[in-house]
């Protein structure tokens, strides 16, 4: 007999009439002590995690079938039901709340000091102890706020399912791009297995980008909580991390199901689900600072064509496209050449083809960190 179950959690009504509902699929042993924490469409108009969920659900129900999960995995197949209703002119726009304009996948909640004070006098003298503490504090913390409106109610209950997750995936797309990751420094190097099995061209680290997206919200309580307590033994026991799988029309079910599989395998690997898994595949690249992230922006109007390609490693100086506006007059006045201006791999471009000055069009990771960054590493 399966341990598969499926809950329906309803939101508060944002108007009359209108209540919609998070659904989560929940694998294995519920009072197990390991857990796997993994959704899609946090931003609802990135369609690749939502197959890779499909995918990953019928790995899983066999997986289950045969007795073979180990502790329990939960699947939050659409995490934004908010977002998934919001279509404009025949185009889905879940990034932003149409009510606030607010990033769904920013300012998600940090507990960090609210834990640290109900930790006075009681932390332990063992890693394990300690983890166990901090989780059923977390869940204390969480038990006792009460958000009335619609996305604060998503954002509190997306994290009441994780807090206490081992591992923590929330699966994005960018614009064209190729698959990378985000993830806290103080996970690396025990994460990398994570980058290579999912064949990440580019690993971004930062232990805090300014915003608090989701997985920040998950895993930086940890290191957080370490440095306000050094007396005392912390790891970092989540390991979250944001993966965007390619870009926004990367779509099929061949990479659904490939992503699907590593996926699995890396779960398998690191004791979730029963079975010898494979090797290791090799690292395609080392770990990068996000503050090394490039955001090349446009210096004109005009038409983008991009010169260079996701996947290209890009020298300091070097074009990677051109901003043609046809009212110029003379060929030369026509054009903008947009340069970069550090070293490293293109990883993503704009799909939109227009360009306005100061728009992002495209993203470097450097191995060095820039100067000037900011608070906010990330884009809107």
């Amino acid at each position: 007999m399966g341990t598969k179950t499926i809950k329906q959690h309803i939101l508060p009504a944002s108007s009359l009439g209108n209540a919609r509902t998070l659904t989560v699929i929940r694998y294995g042993d519920q009072t197990a002590g390991n857990k796997v924490y993994i959704q899609a469409g946090l931003h609802a108009d990135e369609a690749p995690g939502f197959l890779v969920i499909h995918h990953l659900i019928n790995l899983l129900d066999e997986a289950d079938a045969a007795n073979k999960i180990d502790g329990q995995i939960l699947l939050i197949p659409v995490a934004n039901p908010i977002g998934i209703s919001q279509w404009r002119d025949e185009r889905l726009q879940g990034r932003f709340d149409f009510f606030d304009s607010i990033n769904f996948n920013r300012r998600h909640l940090d507990i960090t000091a609210q834990i640290a004070e109900r930790l006075k006098n009681r932390l332990q003298d063992t890693p394990r102890e300690n983890v166990a503490l901090i989780r059923e504090t977390a869940g204390e913390v969480l038990g006792s706020m009460a958000p009335r409106d619609e996305a604060a109610y998503l954002k509190h209950l997306l994290l009441t399912l994780a807090h206490d997750a081992d591992v923590v995936l929330d699966l994005h797309c960018d614009e064209q791009a190729v698959v990378h990751v985000y993830l806290g420094t103080p996970l690396w190097p025990e994460a990398t297995d994570l980058s290579a099995q999912l064949g990440a061209e580019v690993t971004l680290l930062a232990e805090d980008s300014g915003v608090t997206p989701f997985d920040e919200a998950c895993s930086r309580i940890w290191w957080n909580l370490a440095e306000k307590y050094p007396d005392f033994p912390i790891p970092s026991a989540c390991l979250a991390a944001t993966v965007e799988l390619r870009g926004i029309t990367d779509v099929s079910h061949a990479r659904g199901a490939q992503d699907a599989g590593n996926i699995f395998l890396f779960l398998q690997r690191r004791g979730f689900i029963q079975g010898a898994a494979p090797a290791v595949p090799p690292l395609r690249n080392e770990a990068t600072p996000l503050r090394g992230v490039e955001h090349i922006k446009a210096q004109a109007p005009g038409v983008v064509v991009f010169l260079k390609k996701p996947g290209d490693r890009i020298a300091k100086g070097e074009v990677i496209a051109e901003i043609v506006n046809p009212l110029k007059d003379g060929m030369e006045n026509r054009i903008t050449s947009v340069k970069s201006g550090i070293e490293g791999l293109l990883f993503s471009i704009n799909t939109d083809r227009y360009a306005r000055p100061g728009r992002v069009l495209a993203k470097i990771a450097g191995k060095a960190p820039l100067k000037d960054k900011g608070e906010n590493l990330l884009t809107s």
